[in-house]
């Protein structure tokens, strides 16, 4: 079932159908794991059955795991031959850790207050002796194209960064930051799991995105995209080896390893069936509502809340942010307030968000509405916060 936003919006027994989770809750943390729309979770149960009537591996799931491969593309302007159908985030992260032919000496560029899982792997090649350059903003998330620059030296191979910064929720400006690297020969990785399916991305300007779909993209847990640029896939090795991603002729194990063709070339063996199966049917959701529009009415999502938060005395990491590096997360504290009694007063009534803390072991509110949340329900959280009895 697919809708305009304007159907959604308007007609709350659309909304109810499509998103189940809006019957009995004000659901605020798509930056963590978002629940199924109705027509994902339906697919899911109708693969299930039909593959307990017959078989898992069928002639109509490779036409599936093709159209998914074609509907990930889309999202992100590239080729389905870019595309592996691989998840979680980390996997493709590791993949491109592992994979590129390190030298002892080489660098690599991050940001150790990233989201855990896109600063191990590239903290782990210290080990062969790739040097690790942090990135320090003055804010939590907000790297720029300045402080990116003053990172580099003749020896960075990579600069690895996120789409979109998990706590603060700073939109990175990667096509600007994309075109500087690749001007200078710099390969350019980026965690894409904060920003796939709520704004747009265009893969001209990275060279590598793993994407999680359990946040934004609004599918299963473990589901996920790996994308690699068509011209470096000889060059970024794979690194987990079997008989899908290796020629194995009537399944027979062959002298010389020969890899596919194309990003399938990392997918090592037997794909992630019904969570594929999921993510397709979201994706094709969020296309048809438009990624354009998900992302003009995240960000009207976004100032909404901020002002009625900033009214209470709320502050927000976003507060200094322009609105073109704005996202769908707002991570918000107020002092005097007992977070965990609060905490549990909301969940008591039905609202789901995300409680976070930062290095400094300040606490954070993360609120994160998506294109389908309402002015009304964020009127809804805004009450509860307002009474601190």
């Amino acid at each position: 079932m697919n809708c305009s936003l304007e159907d959604i919006l308007s007609r709350e027994n659309i909304r109810n159908t499509l998103f189940p989770v809006t019957r009995n809750r004000v659901f605020m943390a798509h930056a963590a794991v978002s629940p199924l729309p109705a027509p994902s979770a339906e697919k899911i149960s109708a693969w299930a059955f039909e593959a307990s009537d017959w078989s898992q591996e069928t002639e109509s799931f490779f036409q599936t795991i093709a159209q998914a491969r074609e509907t990930a593309a889309q999202l992100l302007g590239a080729q389905p031959s870019e595309i592996a159908l691989l998840g979680p985030t980390a996997l493709g992260l590791n993949l491109v850790a592992n994979g590129l032919p390190w030298k002892p000496g080489d660098e690599v560029v991050y940001y150790p207050d990233d989201y855990p899982t896109n600063v191990y792997p590239w903290k782990n090649l210290e080990k062969f002796g790739v040097k690790a350059v942090p990135l320090y903003p003055e804010e939590p998330g907000k790297i720029t194209l300045p402080l990116v620059l003053k990172a580099l030296s003749p020896r960075t191979r990579l600069v690895a960064l996120a789409s979109c910064h998990y706590l603060s929720g700073y939109l990175l400006d990667y096509e600007e930051i994309g075109e500087e690297l690749h001007r200078r020969g710099v390969l350019f990785s980026l965690d894409g799991i904060q920003s796939l399916g709520a704004s747009s991305m265009d893969s001209r300007y990275f060279d590598f995105l793993s994407a999680d779909s359990h946040k934004w993209l609004l599918g299963p847990l473990g589901a996920g995209i790996f994308y690699c640029k068509e011209s470096l896939q000889d060059y970024l090795s794979p690194t987990l080896l079997g008989a899908w991603n290796i020629k194995s002729p009537d399944f027979i194990a062959q002298e010389k390893l020969e890899v596919e063709k194309g990003a399938r070339r990392y997918e090592s063996g037997a794909l992630y069936a019904l969570g594929i199966v999921g993510m397709e049917t979201s994706m094709k959701l969020l296309l048809s509502v438009g990624i354009n529009k998900i992302r003009e009415r995240i960000l009207y999502l976004h100032q909404y809340l901020w002002e009625k938060l900033s009214q209470m005395g709320w502050r927000c990491l976003s507060d200094s942010f322009p609105l073109e590096r704005r996202s769908g997360i707002i991570s918000a504290s107020a002092p005097g307030v007992d977070p965990q009694g609060l905490l549990a007063k909301l969940k008591s009534q039905g609202v789901v968000l995300s409680f976070r803390m930062d290095r400094n072991k300040n606490w954070y509110f993360r609120f994160s509405p998506h294109f389908y949340n309402t002015e009304e329900e964020i009127d809804k959280v805004i009450e509860i916060l307002a009474h601190k009895d």
